[in-house]
């Protein structure tokens, strides 16, 4: 079952991060797109107060699974772990974050932009 689980985080938690980067590109998933990066950006910096920041639910329970499959060997960044078990490399962990960091602000601008733009610029 923990085998299965490890899959399904892997799986479920690589697409959720790519519809993060990627959702506001396509007009029928703006508005998903844009709640899920607000609810990313509510677990990393107001969960992230109580449990540090860049503090994620989805990693935290994929931890858990790993620990019950005897895996304890995992870095704190999901993307870095992501990395390390897609090709092998062990990245600086303070290059990820500030690259995860940076993408997520990217994809963010570009949701609020592209789900709010008729508004922006009729009123300029």
């Amino acid at each position: 079952m923990y085998k299965f689980l490890d899959i399904f985080f892997v799986v479920f938690h690589t697409a959720l991060i790519i519809f993060n980067l990627f959702g506001w590109i396509w007009k029928p998933t703006r508005r998903l797109n844009l709640i899920t990066l607000l609810l990313t950006g509510a677990s990393w910096f107001i969960l992230g107060i109580f449990y540090g920041i860049g503090y994620c639910p989805l990693t935290d329970w994929h931890w858990q699974v790993l620990h019950k499959l005897g895996i304890y060997d995992v870095p704190n960044s999901y993307v870095q772990y992501l990395i390390r078990r897609l090709t092998g490399v062990d990245l600086n962990a303070g290059l990820v974050d500030a690259l995860t960091v940076f993408l997520f602000f990217i994809a963010l601008t570009m949701s609020v932009i592209f789900n709010f733009r008729n508004r922006i610029f009729k009123s300029s």
